[in-house]
């Protein structure tokens, strides 16, 4: 693994993209997100390429961004221009994964929460062990999932998508399946075996009848995702200005609990 948290490698038709920031639950950085953008972007045009897997190292697949970075930025004379880069950052890997003209994979070995939420939505198939969890705690950072809500409500119900949303709770993966969120949920100890056995399958199909499924999908159920995503970038970014902003990531890296004023 390099220095750059992310290892991308590309064999027998497979390219896997994994993070490499198990220390810190392999939290999204802009520097991450860029890398992953760029390999993204090159792995969906190269020809060699049959099937991407996107995984990561240690116990978390990942914790959604660095909030340390974004308190970091809060505190720039420049926050506001940074919030809408790392917001367009975003939906622009989104909008890759979701795009890309061949199956994506996700393999989550533990939990994924907030903007990791999005990653995983953006991709095609969704592995996971049964000790995973999906989570969407922004409102409890008094920010706002704006950039990950089309893909919840392309891949969930409504219904699904809003008690995921509001409730900042846990869903089991178990859970999960059954909104649509992931595909298959196996022990930890299957987790290799049933990836193995799904790139077998995704390799048995033609590249250029999975390229015009995939586009197929987009033109009819998934017909305004990739507008309503970049539409969801101003609302991402300004979230971010907000006092319960400032007050929500403050109390988390702190570890004390918000204290939330009444709006004027």
């Amino acid at each position: 693994m390099s220095d750059s948290h992310l290892c991308t490698i590309a064999q027998h038709g497979v390219a896997w993209l994994t993070m490499n920031r198990p220390e810190k639950r392999n939290a999204l950085t802009r520097t991450l997100l860029a890398e992953l953008l760029v390999d993204v972007r090159k792995l969906a045009a190269n020809s060699d390429v049959r099937v991407i897997v996107l995984n990561s190292t240690g116990p978390v697949f990942c914790a959604g961004m660095d909030l340390a970075e974004m308190q970091e930025v809060a505190q720039s004379p420049d926050a506001e221009e940074f919030w809408q880069q790392d917001a367009q950052l975003f939906c622009d890997l989104l909008t890759a994964l979701f795009t890309a003209p061949k199956p994506v994979i996700a393999m989550l070995q533990g939990p994924v929460l907030a903007g990791g939420v999005g990653l995983v939505l953006a991709c095609d198939l969704v592995l996971a062990a049964d000790t995973a969890f999906f989570s969407l705690p922004e409102p409890r950072r008094g920010i706002v999932a704006s950039i990950v809500t089309p893909l919840l409500a392309y891949r969930a119900t409504a219904g699904g998508a809003s008690s995921l949303l509001l409730s900042g709770e846990r869903i089991a993966a178990t859970r999960a399946r059954e909104c649509g969120l992931c595909h298959d949920v196996v022990t930890a100890e299957e987790l290799s075996g049933r990836l193995e056995e799904l790139i077998a399958a995704v390799l048995t199909g033609s590249p250029q009848a999975l390229a015009e499924t995939k586009r197929q999908l987009m033109a009819t159920a998934g017909a305004n995702v990739v507008q309503q995503l970049e539409a969801a970038v101003d609302a991402s970014a300004a979230a971010r200005k907000t006092t319960d902003a400032r007050e929500g990531l403050s109390a988390f890296l702190e570890k004390r609990s918000p204290s939330w004023q009444p709006e004027d």
